[in-house]
């Protein structure tokens, strides 16, 4: 209980963002859980409608993320593609990315991976271009939703995955909830905000809540200096063993 009234910021991320503005107090728990779940209705309706995916990449330091789309999506022109898609979806940390849009572009960039300095590149469980504009048929649902939610301003910091910025006000977070469907997650840029510190400040203590820690390995490839006092607390285990 005292680690959250001590709280000072709070980040999600892609869908954890309702999570954490639900910790903040700026949604109710019960409006947010039917926001999401609009909004993953929404986004499977739209995944479904174009063969679309997420490709995860490790580059060297020479790797030219921008470069490389770029020439996948001339290659899906090539084959009759019309307005293909595929762009960076998601900054992990530094070297690391996530490349999302037609799947014909994603399986280039993986037959070419040593022309554009990609180490590694694993194709993502998942069925759906998120965080591009293929997304673009669940903004509407998700925009008319949040329109009928009260949202009020945070109780402590949240960060944007869209700008890597606070929101500011309730407005404010309406309109970026809904252009984060269609925009890259900036989470290495996030990082950076949140850790920002004077030289010998100490750095706060950081929580991962909920299944997994791959914030937490993010996070320690971002800044090791903040990484050194990140604790993981699964509440499912606090649940197991509240019943055991």
């Amino acid at each position: 209980p005292q680690v959250v009234e001590r709280c000072v910021a709070a980040a999600g991320y892609s869908v954890g963002e309702f999570a954490a503005l639900v910790f903040a107090g700026a949604l109710g728990f019960a409006e947010a859980l039917y926001a999401v779940k609009v909004r993953a209705e929404a986004m499977q309706k739209a995944s479904e409608a174009v063969p679309s995916g997420m490709l995860s990449v490790v580059g060297r330091r020479e790797a030219n993320y921008k470069f490389a789309c770029l020439e996948a999506r001339k290659h899906c022109e090539s084959l009759g593609i019309e307005n293909p898609v595929c762009t960076v979806s998601n900054y992990l940390f530094p070297d690391s990315r996530v490349i999302a849009g037609h799947l014909q572009a994603l399986e280039f960039l993986q037959e070419n991976a040593r022309k554009y300095y990609f180490k590694r590149t694993k194709m993502l469980p998942v069925n759906g271009a998120f965080h591009t504009r293929l997304m673009e048929p669940a903004v509407e649902p998700l925009a008319e939703v949040l329109k009928s939610i009260e949202i009020q301003k945070p109780l402590l910091c949240v960060y944007s995955n869209v700008d890597g910025k606070k929101y500011m006000h309730s407005k404010h977070i309406q309109k970026l909830l809904v252009k984060q469907v269609v925009s890259p997650v900036l989470w290495e840029q996030t990082m950076h905000s949140v850790y920002e510190r004077k030289q010998g400040t100490e750095f706060p203590y950081t929580y991962e809540v909920g299944p997994g820690n791959q914030l937490g390995a993010i996070l320690k490839q971002c800044n090791l200096k903040a990484w050194k006092q990140y604790k993981h607390v699964d509440a499912l285990e606090d649940e197991e063993a509240a019943e055991t």
